[in-house]
């Protein structure tokens, strides 16, 4: 660009008080001044940046343009940060997406009650303040037919407050091959140190032995911890001591028994395997630790159930106070615990039915999208079905799969990742997979009303 060009291009940059009092901003009401001004000044200075690169010219720098361009700007900066996503990953509970949909029941217990005052912490029969976490743990423990509950923020927390509990200062066995890390660096490890439990490590990283435990126990260890491998498998030659055998080997040494399940499987379900909270419960499991965002379907946090005498040494605990949930946390885990025990096999819950969801419905679903990208894309991109695998996700099982279609698209021009950019920075972001040079999205994670959003979503990109 030539000095002259350069500087006419300077010279046609719109003042920012201009910008403010353009008439464009009428469309944008709800952004506030202070952000109007930022996204002006900003805009401002990007396009003197782009002249002094040669980048930008006067027809840049027009009025219409960048007034335009500020709008989109200041628009951008007061978006929601956390915004709906359409989730055609094929992964159930995907945890960047935020694991597990609320069922309507959750959704309308929090929207008739969280807009106003609740009794969290009354009773109000009596008149005087009560405990969040005995009235409603013990409503739980009634829904899980166990002796207590208490629930924290998450499932880490819930495993850090059980051995805080009970065995700070005191030996913990585990096995070698559950000394797991999960995402968000979770360390297993860590989380038993932090604790002040000592941590006794058992067996080998295939293969652990009821022998081993006992050896353990005999020397003094007072809990013993079994971690389910939510995230990873070893196969081949393995020994694992199953929970039936583990609770009654603890038990005949005076000792506990913690397990940490994770996934939050209420019941043996076809499918998603044998671990289950109803299964430790049974087997006699002291205490049982799980998720309510993952196969449970409700919100995030932490769920301790297990024998009254051990549950009270928890709400004992002063770590408790530091992570129990809030009012809409225990709003919707009790409207999903509630949904459970009116049908047991998940019938409202999102991510239940999303698992149960048979190929030909879904081979049916995809027929009808694929119809309809087509329509939309036109000879911009070629449109297909092809036959994938999904999974629940959320750390319920490293190995299973589960069969399902997905509508392909290879665009004609520009790249696959161009595609997938523009459907994931659209509002509502469309989340998919690539695979092979083409666009997969998977019909199995969609939800009632997903299919017209992913059709807008194509015709924008």
């Amino acid at each position: 660009m030539q000095d002259s060009a350069r500087r006419a291009a300077f010279r046609a940059i719109p003042a920012v008080d201009r910008l403010l009092e353009h008439p464009a901003w009428e469309q944008a009401r709800h952004v506030g001044r202070s952000v109007r001004r930022d996204a002006c000044r900003a805009e401002v200075e990007a396009l003197r940046q782009a002249i002094r690169a040669g980048e930008a010219t006067v027809e840049d720098c027009g009025l219409d343009r960048v007034v335009a361009r500020v709008v989109e700007r200041a628009r951008a900066d007061v978006r929601p940060l956390l915004r709906k996503v359409v989730n055609a990953t094929g992964v159930v509970l995907h945890t960047n997406l935020g694991r597990a949909p609320l069922s309507g029941s959750a959704l309308e217990a929090i929207a008739s009650v969280a807009g106003g005052y609740t009794n969290l912490e009354m009773d109000l029969d009596g008149g005087k303040r009560d405990n969040r976490m005995d009235r409603l743990g013990a409503a739980f423990a009634r829904l899980l037919d166990c002796g207590d509950v208490v629930v924290a923020n998450n499932n880490a927390a819930a495993v850090f407050l059980a051995l805080t509990a009970l065995a700070k200062g005191g030996d913990a066995v585990i096995s070698r091959g559950e000394l797991v890390e999960i995402g968000g660096s979770f360390r297993m490890p860590d989380i038993m140190e932090a604790s002040g439990a000592r941590m006794v490590e058992v067996g080998t990283t295939n293969r652990t032995h009821s022998k081993d435990y006992r050896a353990a126990l005999e020397a003094g260890a007072e809990v013993v911890l079994k971690v389910h491998q939510s995230n990873f498998a070893v196969v081949g030659f393995t020994k694992e001591v199953e929970i039936e055998e583990l609770a009654e080997l603890a038990h005949a040494h005076g000792a506990l028994l913690i397990h940490d399940l994770g996934s939050g499987l209420l019941k043996t379900r076809p499918g998603l395997g044998a671990d289950c909270v109803r299964r430790s419960l049974d087997a006699g499991a002291d205490l049982v630790l799980f998720s309510g965002d993952k196969l449970l379907g409700g919100p995030q946090c932490g769920i301790a159930a297990g024998t009254k005498p051990v549950i009270d040494r928890l709400r004992g605990c002063p770590v408790l106070r530091l992570v129990r949930p809030g009012k809409l946390t225990m709003l919707a885990l009790e409207a999903t615990l509630r949904e459970w025990v009116r049908d047991p096999d998940g019938g409202g819950i999102p991510c239940a039915s999303m698992i149960r969801r048979p190929v030909e419905e879904l081979r049916e679903r995809a027929r009808a999208l694929a119809d309809a990208a087509r329509t939309v894309l036109g000879d911009r991109a070629t449109v297909e079905l092809v036959e994938v695998e999904s999974t629940p996700g959320g750390g319920s099982s490293a190995l299973l799969r589960l069969p399902s279609v997905a509508v392909a698209i290879t665009t004609v021009e520009g790249s696959d990742q161009d595609l997938a950019d523009a459907l994931r920075r659209g509002d509502p972001a469309v989340v998919g997979r690539i695979e092979d040079g083409r666009v997969l999205l998977d019909v199995r994670t969609l939800l009632d009303g997903d299919d017209e959003r992913v059709i807008e979503a194509l015709r924008r990109s």
